[in-house]
């Protein structure tokens, strides 16, 4: 069973938001997501507008966001859910490991930032369970190999 994320004594599932304008990418994250958490609650979304919508009606945990999307850029809306979710974790994604888009998810307050061509999926499931971790997720309810 998937880790719980706690509210007190209440017990929620941990929830994920995809923000990736391509299909492709977004399926693989997912899968990779679901292979390690198949109880992870994952939403997806393909441009900002859908990203801000999905944040407040889906309320994640963490969100994956790409910077180059469709309308506004992957930054601004990660500024936007910030200043409002301020406790939702946000990775950036980039095809482009470039000095000034490091410095940029910073000033917007992004809590990582993975380059797509160099990080690999065990990379990207090391850093969620380290963000699940960092939850007090509750691991009594955990399949071996999901948290140690």
């Amino acid at each position: 069973m998937l880790p719980l994320a706690s509210k007190g004594n209440q017990m929620t599932v941990f929830k994920t938001l995809i923000v990736e304008d391509s299909i492709f990418f977004r399926q693989f994250l997912k899968e990779a997501l679901h292979a390690e958490f198949p109880n992870i609650e994952i939403s997806e979304a393909a441009d900002g507008e859908e990203a801000l919508q999905k944040v407040r009606n889906f309320l994640p945990h963490l969100v994956f966001m790409d910077i180059r999307l469709p309308g506004e850029s992957g930054l601004e809306i990660t500024r936007k859910i910030k200043a409002q979710y301020p406790d939702i974790s946000v990775i950036i994604l980039t095809s482009y490991d470039l000095p000034e888009y490091r410095e940029a998810a910073k000033k917007y307050q992004a809590n990582h930032f993975l380059c797509k061509g160099s990080t690999t999926k065990e990379n990207i499931l090391a850093l969620v369970k380290s963000i699940l971790s960092e939850r007090n997720i509750d691991r009594n309810d955990q399949k071996p190999g999901e948290l140690s």
